[in-house]
């Protein structure tokens, strides 16, 4: 049996078939747009969290507590290094701390450090390595402002 060879006709036929293909505008783009992986919704929930720990010190600063700035200002080198980590949409910055939260006070933010670290232990294991290096590193900041918050202002 002699092997069957396309003619001209064809090939041309399928060229022009295979270029119209090539020059259409690609494959659809999907309708809905694909969920964070679980790192990522970690590091946008993180972020969330820092930005309202950062309000709180911002609202006993406004009142005069001085003393909080350096703490606050480190919340906020912790934010800035996980935000590039991860694209976060815009969205204004936290100014204020919500009606029905309690007041805030220095017992309140001394247990939020406190919290806060002990659940970056647990989050380790659910990150990169070099995420998770991060997250420690947040971690030992926040136990650290536990301890060194001052008893009053």
């Amino acid at each position: 049996m002699r092997p069957r060879h396309l003619s001209r006709r064809a090939l041309l036929a399928g060229g022009a078939a295979a270029l119209t293909a090539c020059s259409a505008t690609g494959p659809p783009q999907p309708s809905v747009r694909a969920s964070d992986s679980p790192e990522t919704t970690l590091l946008k929930e993180l972020i969330a969290e820092k930005e309202r720990t950062i309000a709180l010190y911002s609202s006993l600063i406004s009142g005069g507590a001085q003393k909080l700035v350096p703490f606050r200002d480190r919340h906020q080198a912790h934010v800035n290094e996980l935000r590039k980590y991860v694209t976060v949409a815009s969205a204004p910055p936290v100014t204020a701390t919500p009606t029905s939260s309690p007041k805030p006070s220095l017992s309140r933010l001394r247990d939020l450090e406190r919290k806060a670290a002990a659940l970056r232990i647990r989050q380790l294991d659910r990150v990169s390595p070099g995420v998770a290096q991060l997250l420690a590193s947040i971690g030992a900041c926040e136990a650290a402002h536990a301890l060194a918050l001052p008893r009053s202002l």
